[in-house]
């Protein structure tokens, strides 16, 4: 027995099966509307991205493991959208440990981005990197001639 059904809302087609579904669906079933999640070619992305920042960038005196790297990254992109007005649709928060020591960071995963928002932390990486000079692994897009528009000068 199916338990979940699916529809991204692209064409009239998919709202149409949407409506069908829901007016003939099982009873009791609930509707959830979201935006989509990332997108795998968003995450590998991100990560190429702060393994390359967590080989290059020192914080208070040291380098980092990519994944410490990526919490302080995803608190830092969390906060400054925050700031900007825009939080993030799982904002993150801070609360004391148990015995009052450390401070513990909460609910901020990049694996329940949007697909907006991991856009929007890509773009953050890629700000944060350009302000200390990290060299990114990924190579620069350049098409090579095959890919020319016709008219284009060679």
């Amino acid at each position: 027995m199916t338990t979940k059904r699916i529809f991204f809302l692209n064409h009239r087609q998919a709202r149409a099966n949407v409506a069908h579904f829901a007016y003939n669906g099982p009873e009791g079933w609930m509707v959830v509307f979201s935006e989509p999640k990332k997108k795998r070619a968003q995450e590998d992305k991100y990560h190429a991205m702060i393994d390359d920042i967590a080989r290059q960038v020192e914080f208070i005196g040291r380098k980092w493991h990519k994944e410490d790297m990526k919490r302080l990254l995803i608190d830092e992109f969390a906060e400054e959208m925050r700031t900007a007005g825009t939080p993030l649709h799982h904002d993150g928060r801070v609360v004391p440990s148990f015995d009052g020591r450390r401070i513990v960071q909460l609910g901020v995963q990049s694996r329940d981005f949007y697909v907006k928002e991991a856009a929007q932390f890509i773009e953050y990486l890629y700000a944060f990197g350009a302000a200390r000079d990290v060299q990114w692994s990924e190579p620069a897009y350049h098409p090579g001639p095959e890919h020319a528009v016709i008219g284009d000068a060679p």
